[in-house]
């Protein structure tokens, strides 16, 4: 039985959520590409086999780069990345002038030019679902047809990393598309992680005995936040459930907006979605089902499905972290969808 090596290339790296999903599916990762200096350490950090460019990805010389890698045109088995998509975030895409404006929107066509030079045999893109509806996706697809690549309704989908045992509410557009196949629509799992089985498999110890930065770190709130929190109901309690004496002036003038900020996460049902603002009670439904606290930085990331033991740089700080890790991708999800893409190169082979 003759065995392959698939090689793959992650562009805009960040913490290597999107490389650790594809190492575990069976892809050797030959290079990541990185602006970002914290994020590029983290990389590093994590997969110090890979060769991590740490430079913006317009100023990256591709043909330099394939000779560096020892890559002829059509030798990459897969070409991957998650161009930065706050520009593409519902929340600035209500703002439309600034959604449009966004100079990072245009980052999706450097990844374009990486499938003109590379024509890797699979490429797959993972993205807020807003850019569905941008004018860039269907220039995007449309260059890809040209090139030779297969498209069908499968090839988009809108999906909710729930549903692909991540135990968290995430819904991304992910794009899969084949030189020399179509791939199928991957398999949703059969039961759904929760909160409560994600802290008990990783069996963290109560904050400030855990000996991880990210776990033991003092949650410093204001004498009216912590009365806030203390207040919220057990077990996805929000603000809303708060006498009047603790709501914030601001709700008050805003009672419908942003609900789910000083909420709670419920023990038995799958996280809400980490953003970067995971660490503040502000920002969303981030405090713990039971402590009177917001979840740690640990407990965020592995509700992202990143394993107990993965390390994050805190050069740039808890707030910077934060950030890092709510932009990550989910390991787990680019895991099952990176399956699909090992079995039709093997049947490709």
């Amino acid at each position: 039985m003759q065995l392959f090596e698939f090689k793959a290339i992650d562009l805009f790296s960040g913490a290597g959520g999107l490389t650790l999903g594809l190492k575990q599916a069976g892809f050797k990762i030959l290079a990541g590409i990185e602006n970002n200096s914290v994020a590029a350490e983290t990389y590093r950090l994590n997969h110090p086999e890979v060769m991590c460019l740490e430079k913006d990805i317009r100023n990256v010389d591709i043909e330099q780069l394939m000779i560096k890698l020892n890559l002829q045109k059509g030798d990459l088995d897969l070409l991957a990345g998650c161009p930065p998509c706050q520009g593409f975030s519902s929340l600035r895409t209500r703002k439309k002038s600034v959604s449009e404006a966004d100079s990072r929107n245009d980052l999706i066509f450097e990844f374009l030019r990486f499938v003109e030079e590379l024509e890797p045999k699979a490429v797959m893109l993972e993205n807020v679902p807003a850019l569905v509806k941008d004018e860039r996706i269907e220039v995007f697809l449309e260059s890809l047809k040209k090139m030779g690549y297969l498209i069908n309704h499968d090839s988009l989908s809108i999906e909710d990393a729930a549903n692909f045992g991540v135990p968290q509410r995430r819904k991304r557009l992910i794009v899969k598309i084949m030189k020399n196949g179509l791939l199928p629509k991957v398999s949703y799992s059969n039961k759904k992680i929760t909160v409560r089985e994600c802290f008990s498999l990783a069996n963290l110890p109560e904050p400030g005995s855990a000996n991880d930065p990210l776990h033991d770190y003092v949650q410093r709130r204001s004498e009216k936040v912590a009365a806030i929190i203390k207040a919220i109901p057990k077990n996805g309690g929000g603000r809303k459930d708060l006498p009047e004496h603790l709501v914030l002036d601001c709700h008050k003038k805003r009672p419908g907006q942003f609900a789910d900020v000083y909420g709670r996460m419920k023990w038995d049902e799958v996280s809400p979605t980490i953003t970067g603002g995971c660490s503040s009670p502000s920002k969303g439904r981030f405090l713990h089902p039971e402590d009177n606290r917001c979840i740690t930085l640990r407990e965020a990331a592995l509700l992202q499905s990143f394993p107990k033991s993965y390390k994050f740089s805190l050069k740039g700080g808890q707030t910077s972290t934060a950030l890092m890790i709510g932009n990550a991708l989910p390991p787990e999800l680019i895991r099952r969808h990176s399956l699909s893409i090992i079995d039709a190169l093997k049947a490709y082979n």
